[in-house]
């Protein structure tokens, strides 16, 4: 097929969208960066598309909450595009402030518990403020778990990768918890509990999540932000000290693997 599209999804507050372009066209996808109203307006049709990205920074300034104004706006304006997007078996991919907009329109983690009648797109769990109680900006170490996730098939069991946020506490009841564990939906975890390896306090260590087809994937750290070696706070050490002559950085497979399954599935 011709290059899978992504659209890149921006609004007032987004700042992440420029390199999370960059990824996906080094990934190898076709890539725009659209404003929201032209999803709303018609003017762009998503199903144009066959990744949708949510990137990071501050949508609408993270007013009352992070990621809520924006997570309405979709969940009240797009709610039959995304519900038809995802019925097609396409991708969509949130990143730190995506993430929170992910939880909060509902599309994470996206289970029904037993018993229970959750209607589609119905939030579940949240993103709440750091126990650190500050905004934390850091590098930090993830462990891949065995999941069902599209995004990360095949990576490495360790990765490196840098967060920024205020609000990344990823906290759910525990029959959620419980369901995102038999499901396989955790994706990452940081990979040591105590701060600041475990930058805002998310229950079981959980920094990413996917929905249970695994086409669905959000995550609090940067991936677009560890795209090539030298963006890696020690590039100069990092042959001597891993052995990996390998010019791009741990984030970029995450990118790679979402154009590569659009290209084997035809989507």
């Amino acid at each position: 097929m011709l290059k899978p599209k992504a659209l890149i999804l921006r609004t007032a507050g987004t700042n992440c969208d420029a390199e999370t372009d960059a990824a996906f066209q080094l990934a190898g996808a076709e890539t725009a960066l659209i404003h929201i109203q032209n999803l709303i307006s018609d003017k762009v049709d998503l199903t144009d598309y066959q990744i949708l990205a949510i990137p990071g920074g501050f949508s609408y300034g993270d007013d009352i909450s992070a990621g809520i104004l924006l997570a309405v706006e979709m969940k009240h304006k797009l709610a039959d595009a995304l519900n038809k997007f995802v019925a097609d078996g396409k991708l969509i991919l949130g990143i730190c402030n995506g993430f929170q907009v992910l939880v909060r329109t509902g599309l994470l983690p996206g289970i029904n518990l037993p018993g229970s009648d959750t209607p589609e797109m119905t939030q579940q769990t949240t993103l709440a403020m750091n126990t650190s109680a500050k905004f934390e900006c850091r590098w930090v170490g993830l462990e891949t778990e065995e999941s069902t996730c599209v995004f990360t098939e095949g990576i490495k069991d360790n990765i490196y990768l840098p967060v920024a946020h205020a609000e990344g506490r990823f906290t759910a009841p525990p029959g959620v918890l419980e369901e995102l564990e038999s499901n396989k939906q955790v994706v990452l975890r940081y990979a040591k509990s105590e701060y600041p390896h475990n930058p805002n306090g998310s229950d079981a260590d959980i920094a990413g999540i996917c929905d249970t087809t695994g086409r669905i994937f959000g995550l609090m750290p940067h991936p677009e932000r560890f795209l090539m070696k030298w963006n890696h706070p020690r590039w100069t050490r990092l042959t001597k000290t891993t052995g990996n002559n390998s010019e791009e950085g741990d984030g970029l497979a995450i990118f790679k693997n979402a154009v590569n399954y659009i290209k084997s599935h035809g989507k």
